[in-house]
């Protein structure tokens, strides 16, 4: 079974609970709008991954945590979207929640699959594993070092660019690197490197989307940075040096995998997420001076 199927069964499982009588049908239908069809399922997969690496021998535990991780970043895209953030029309190229359902629904379903995360590994059979899982789900869901801190960074008037950047973005995949390891029977601070500069990779491949790509390719607006004056890789670097410094900080994050039976395996997912990160050279044509 691929991670990928592994990752879309937990997801049903836990939307179908939710979606049970006697919930408000309309309403239950916007929660699995918010969740499928999905997009790369990357935090999942990073989360697998490592599980995989440490030789995955929980694996109910894994889809657990993996599920419950995605449902929380569905639920930051959705309130993301709502008018009184982003105001988005469109998220993976179909209307937004609150453009498909109403503002009020959407706050409801993002609310709802935050909730849903946190039943979900509180399923875990073993308690102390549960336990030890719904904490680092938390700790980087909240303040201070979670996304909510992070889109919370955006309405003050000084913007501390490292936590905004570490808190809105790395976030979820240190959760990702570290809940991996947690549900593989592993110790979680040697794996938090990994997630975060993951993290910053990420932040940076989504400034030079953002930059250069158009919302027919991306399924969601564009040049949100440049509208909104948030500080960006591509306004600080230009899109080489933005370039460069992915390639250099994924690099940073393959010799940061600690030892473990499936390092080179990882690695390798690394260096394919890289590739699909790294914008193509005929996008960075299409830019004026680059």
């Amino acid at each position: 079974m691929t991670l990928q199927t592994r990752v879309e069964r937990r997801l049903d499982q836990a939307l179908s609970q939710m979606e049970g009588q006697p919930a408000p049908q309309g309403f239950a239908k916007s929660l699995r709008y918010s969740v499928m069809p999905g997009g790369a399922r990357i935090r999942p997969t990073i989360l697998l991954s490592v599980a995989q690496a440490c030789g995955d021998p929980n694996p109910a535990a894994a889809d657990a945590a993996a599920a419950a991780l995605e449902m929380i970043h569905c639920a930051s895209l959705v309130h993301d979207d709502l008018p009184a953030f982003d105001n988005a029309d469109t998220r993976r190229g179909k209307p937004t929640v609150h453009k498909g359902f109403s503002e009020s629904i959407a706050v409801l379903a993002g609310d709802t699959l935050i909730v849903g995360a946190f039943d979900t590994v509180a399923q875990v059979q073993d308690p102390a594993l549960a336990v030890a899982l719904t904490r680092k789900l938390a700790r980087y869901t909240g303040s201070p070092f979670g996304i909510c801190a992070g889109q919370g960074w955006e309405s003050e008037s000084t913007v501390d660019l490292h936590a905004y950047h570490m808190a809105k973005t790395g976030a979820l995949f240190i959760a990702a690197t570290e809940m991996g390891a947690i549900a593989a029977g592993q110790e979680a601070e040697p794996w938090h490197d990994l997630g975060a500069l993951i993290g910053q990779a990420f932040q940076v491949a989504d400034d030079l989307r953002d930059a250069l790509y158009d919302e027919a390719t991306l399924g969601k607006p564009v040049g949100q940075d440049e509208a909104l004056d948030r500080p960006n890789a591509v306004a600080s670097y230009g899109v080489d040096g933005a370039i460069a410094r992915l390639k250099d900080i994924l690099a940073g994050a393959i010799a940061s995998i600690p030892a473990c039976p499936g390092e080179a395996a990882l690695a390798d997912m690394v260096r394919r997420t890289a590739q699909k990160l790294t914008p193509s050279d005929a996008h960075r044509s299409a830019v004026p001076g680059e």
